[in-house]
């Protein structure tokens, strides 16, 4: 089992970072444009149940990833798990941590790579570059679009 885990100081109280990702964009505004990724559908917003289902492309082979939320608690975490996709394993759990009027955004994924350790040895590190990649981009997305107010949050 393989663990990723990136932590952001955002300034914004946990209601606005929460309302952020409640946007029903919101997949559209976090995917990394340089990404082979299509976002299929997004279903039931944050709560437990919710899905979202995307295509990947890996060379030039299409992937189907489901993921449907299975905990929730606002304004404090959503955890989702993939159901159908190209990990062996994957639970990613979102969590929002109020710190003195700002948010403490943290995204901790524990996921399992097919084919094993051997595989997981061989290739972990790409994946994990990958990661590290995508969530830096989610996390300075959050950051400027919540302070710069670029995006207005409908309440």
């Amino acid at each position: 089992m393989l663990n990723f885990k990136r932590t952001t100081l955002i300034n914004a109280p946990i209601e606005k970072v929460w309302e952020f990702h409640e946007r029903p964009d919101i997949l559209n505004i976090l995917t990394p444009p340089w990404q082979p990724v299509q976002i299929i559908r997004r279903e039931g917003g944050l709560g437990v149940g919710a899905v979202s289902e995307f295509r990947l492309i890996l060379g030039i082979i299409p992937i189907r990833w489901i993921a449907r939320h299975t905990a929730c608690e606002k304004p404090y975490f959503f955890v989702d798990k993939q159901e159908i996709g190209p990990m062996k394993s994957w639970v990613h759990r979102h969590q929002f941590t109020d710190e003195n009027g700002q948010t403490r955004l943290t995204d901790e994924i524990q996921y399992e790579i097919p084919g094993g350790i051997i595989i997981e040895f061989l290739i972990g590190w790409w994946v994990d570059s990958r990661l590290q990649e995508m969530f830096r981009y989610r996390h300075e997305i959050t950051q400027k679009e919540l302070i710069n107010g670029q995006l207005t949050i409908d309440n």
